[in-house]
């Protein structure tokens, strides 16, 4: 059993079960996230071209919580010493699914809010949170995969 495996591996069947209902519900938090914009959108009058963007914003939401909030820990050396106390790392992947999520939500709450309120925002406003959304959920996706091309090449 190398490193890479050993927590998954000796998991109970349960306690994956659990992991996988957990992560399918990330999914549907994200794909909720980007109906919810793509709705404010659509309401604001933004031509999504027939509902097809709008299934790709649930899509892609579902995608970037999926890959991007559950990140797999990096690998550690149980053998190498401890850095320095001084040494203070930050991993940049966690920053960027951190911010990627931070995103994606306040897009989501500001659009729940302007529908639930019936709220009339000005198109650029409007835009702008499609935008953060857009680019919040890709940090989420670009952060899931660079984390597990990580610990797969490790």
């Amino acid at each position: 059993m190398t490193k890479r495996h050993a927590n998954w591996d000796t998991r109970s069947l349960l306690s994956k079960s659990a992991h996988v209902v957990e992560r399918i519900g990330l999914a549907m938090a994200g794909a909720a996230c980007g109906l919810f914009v793509a709705a404010n959108l659509i309401r604001s009058n933004v031509d999504l071209g027939a509902g097809g963007i709008a299934l790709a914003m649930l899509l892609f939401g579902a995608v970037g919580f999926y890959l991007g909030i559950d990140l797999p820990p990096p690998l550690h050396d149980p053998d190498a010493p401890p850095p320095p106390s001084d040494v203070v790392k930050t991993d940049s992947v966690e920053l960027f699914s951190a911010t990627g999520t931070f995103l994606t939500a306040l897009a989501a709450v500001i659009s729940v809010y302007a529908i639930v309120a019936d709220e009339r925002m000005a198109l650029a406003l409007v835009l702008s949170i499609g935008v953060a959304w857009m680019i919040g959920t890709t940090m989420q996706v670009a952060a899931g995969v660079i984390a597990r091309l990580r610990r797969s090449a490790a």
